[in-house]
């Protein structure tokens, strides 16, 4: 997943708040929005990766969340394990975060943010293996950490909250659809941003060590490279909404096609699923 802005904390009634494109190889096997049993034996709802087997947006019936996207770099060679797993194990662990982290090992990974989130406890935490003032450098991988407080955050393929201009405009739109009287699951400024193809201004784009005309490409929220077949294949929405003691999981997902030209949230390719959370926070 390669954008993602969500809110956390920001009213007792709407615990999480959630937007992302997930933007990939249209030739990579997935499965979309489901149910599904991990590896571990845990229930899971979100896509599936079904070349590596985990997914990049997952959430348990106990609470447990997690989402991942990549870091960018020139250097695009596999790591020795595949960074979807880091959501899975999460799901399945029974640790809380630092706990969680004292068993990854960063050099084991490719270039990852990841977010994991306890609604049992309310607790949040973000860990990623390349360095927030420099993810797109050569380095040694190493794992960094932060715990995340109430508020809304952005993340595309730097670092948590490095202000990408489209990473900037969907936040922005989650922090507008989330006002009091305003949280609507559909709200058109989230959809419309969500969809937006246009690239920021050469003057913005970042330096990820890509040639530029793949940058341009890349600074856009809704990402079409049909000639690499590559782009924006799902546009997700997840919230998390507590209507007495029972927090319960919302989260739809749109498919796109390698073969759209005009980017949209089409209604016939819509996934929605909930699911009922075992215990409020």
């Amino acid at each position: 997943m390669c954008l993602i802005a969500f809110a956390i904390g920001l009213r007792p009634e709407l615990p999480l708040w959630l937007a992302s494109n997930r933007d990939e190889a249209f030739d990579r096997p997935t499965d979309p929005l489901h149910r599904w049993r991990s590896e571990e034996g845990v229930d899971v709802l979100g896509g599936r990766d079904l070349l590596d087997g985990g997914t990049w947006l997952g959430i348990s019936p106990a609470g447990r969340v997690a989402w991942l996207t990549n870091v960018r770099q020139p250097d695009t060679a596999r790591g020795l394990r595949s960074r979807g797993e880091l959501v899975t194990r999460w799901l399945a662990g029974r640790h809380d975060a630092a706990g969680f982290a004292a068993q990854v090992q960063a050099g084991d990974y490719g270039g990852f943010n990841l977010v994991i989130g306890d609604l049992l406890v309310n607790q949040w935490h973000w860990i990623g293996n390349r360095s927030p003032e420099r993810p797109h450098s050569p380095q040694t991988p190493a794992l960094f950490q932060r715990p995340l407080g109430p508020g809304v955050y952005g993340v595309s393929n730097a670092s948590l909250d490095t202000p990408w201009p489209k990473t900037l405009r969907l936040c922005e739109a989650l922090r507008t659809a989330s006002t009091p009287g305003a949280a609507d699951p559909d709200h058109p400024l989230l959809h419309a941003a969500l969809t937006d193809n246009r690239p920021a201004p050469d003057s913005e784009l970042p330096a990820t060590g890509v040639p530029v005309d793949m940058e341009r490409a890349l600074s856009s929220a809704f990402v079409q490279m049909p000639e690499r077949s590559y782009g924006t294949r799902s546009s997700s929405i997840l919230r998390v909404v507590r209507q007495g003691s029972t927090p319960t999981a919302e989260l739809d997902e749109w498919q796109h096609d390698l073969a759209d030209t005009t980017p949209a949230l089409n209604p016939a390719r819509r996934r929605s699923e909930r699911m009922a959370l075992f215990r409020a926070p």
